[in-house]
């Protein structure tokens, strides 16, 4: 499967099942269009016919055929397009363009395997003291009461989690909420109680934070610079756009409370191993000016994601903003390449594409392994399959005192990947979204093996824009 398409100036092809991507000129590119289908006698005559139109010329003129006649530059025309079909050939016989897609087979016998659990996500307090206006945790209660979770919870978590985690090693948990500093005092006692076990089982806890910054102060900052892997900062971008989706409970905006904590944080990790975090809505469809905003204030990790709203929802994102939404991913990654080129680089965590190795092929196929090896705890020790499925009751997995007992659940999750998915198996970014969020399938089409078509037309953008980058770098 082979995906073209044009951005900033750049003509790309992206050989899907290789991952390898291409950079060609106008005529090559228009080539490849016709490759699969037409005879190479076709193609000739098509492009031919073609780059002989004045308004065409000029794309396949240069230094050589420049002062020829209009017979000799055909003749010109037609060395240059078999050389370009025999290139592709070459590439094709290389296994870097027209491949086939050999993973179907493959993912089936890697699901079938005998699966671990290696991250959890700690709902430390399903309570919040904020009252964002998109939170789909119902700030933070996840269709509950006001809980925080106790340390003998949280210690049976992490001994279910070492229990269940087989031969592997590294093991992360994120606390979470709601928000987690409202627990603080239980945070660091089962961070010092993983670190105690790491020796004892041969395992290595990497703890991640996300807070909204309320309660960040001098001793949380000093904590979590010593014992966190990553922190992630919510803030959405402008204080206009902050205040009016992220009010605390009175009403008033967080933007003037949590920015300047924010800011000494990042400069306290050097600016590595922290987001800003933030969510755009209908209301910034500008979004791309939140995340020159941030950058702007110095802030190097940067992720401003959509929301992921139903319609009913005032601030949900629609099918007609998408237009407006693609411009401004563009405008984005144009942003980002001249802040590179004046020094002032900053990383946008949807742009961030490896595309000399990355996630392995079982990891891109099948996603963040939500149900099988990554699993969420509620404050009572509840397991679902990830934060987003808290408080439903048909995903209750389990509890962390009598591990996972809804078998035939897990079952479903761990067969879902991107063949299980009619709607991913024949897109171009199958390999770099691992078939979308299961979670938002459900929301949307009450089936995780289904897909948020949104969501979809979005992160296929991305990945375009992050490609483009990709290129633009190696230039």
């Amino acid at each position: 499967m082979v995906h073209q398409f044009k951005n900033n100036g750049y003509n790309i092809v992206l050989d899907v099942n290789s991952g390898m991507v291409h950079v060609v000129d106008d005529l090559a590119y228009d080539i490849i269009a016709m490759y699969e289908k037409n005879n190479h006698g076709s193609i000739v005559s098509a492009m031919v016919e073609k780059y002989t139109q004045p308004q065409f010329m000029k794309l396949v003129t240069n230094e050589e055929n420049r002062n020829l006649d209009f017979t000799e530059q055909i003749e010109s025309l037609v060395q240059q397009i078999l050389e370009v079909l025999e290139n592709i050939g070459q590439l094709k016989k290389e296994g870097a363009l027209f491949t086939n897609d050999v993973y179907e087979s493959y993912i089936k016998e890697f699901k079938q395997r005998s699966t671990v659990v290696k991250a959890l996500c700690l709902h430390i307090a399903h309570d919040c003291n904020l009252a964002c206006r998109y939170c789909f945790a119902e700030e933070g209660e996840y269709k509950g009461g006001r809980s925080l979770m106790s340390y003998e919870v949280g210690k049976q978590a992490l001994d279910f989690l070492i229990a269940n985690s087989g031969n592997r090693r590294n093991l992360e948990v994120d606390f979470f909420g709601g928000e987690p500093l409202m627990n603080f005092q239980v945070v660091k006692d089962l961070v010092k109680y993983g670190r105690e076990q790491e020796e004892l089982h041969n395992k290595k806890f990497r703890f991640t934070l996300t807070t909204n910054g309320v309660l960040l102060d001098d001793e949380v900052m000093e904590f979590a610079n010593k014992e966190m892997n990553n922190v992630v900062l919510s803030i959405d971008g402008r204080k206009e756009i902050n205040d009016h989706m992220r009010p605390s409970r009175n009403g008033k905006g967080s933007y003037d409370l949590i920015l300047p904590k924010f800011e000494k944080l990042a400069e306290s990790r050097k600016q590595t191993n922290y987001y800003v975090r933030g969510t755009f809505t209908h209301y910034n469809l500008d979004f791309a000016e939140d995340v020159k905003h941030l950058a702007d204030l110095g802030f190097k990790q940067i992720s401003v994601e959509p929301v992921v709203a139903l319609p009913e929802e005032p601030y949900a994102i629609t099918k007609e903003d998408l237009p407006v939404l693609f411009a401004e991913y563009d405008k984005l990654a144009k942003l980002m390449i001249e802040r590179k080129r004046e020094g002032k680089e900053f990383n946008f965590f949807h742009f961030m594409i490896d595309l000399t190795g990355g996630p392995c092929v079982a990891k891109r196929l099948s996603g963040c392994g939500s149900g099988t090896e990554y699993l969420a705890v509620t404050p009572w020790g509840d397991l679902y399959p990830c934060h987003q499925f808290v408080g439903i009751p048909e995903f209750l997995m389990g509890n962390v005192f009598e591990g996972v007992k809804n078998i035939e659940l897990r079952g479903v999750f761990k067969q879902c990947n991107v063949y299980s998915k009619e709607k991913c198996r024949n897109c171009f970014a199958k390999f770099y979204c691992s078939g979308g969020c299961a979670a938002n399938s459900y929301k949307f089409q009450e089936n995780i093996n289904d897909v948020y078509d949104i969501g979809c037309e979005l992160q296929k953008k991305r990945v375009e824009c992050a490609i483009m980058l990709k290129a633009a770098e190696a230039e």
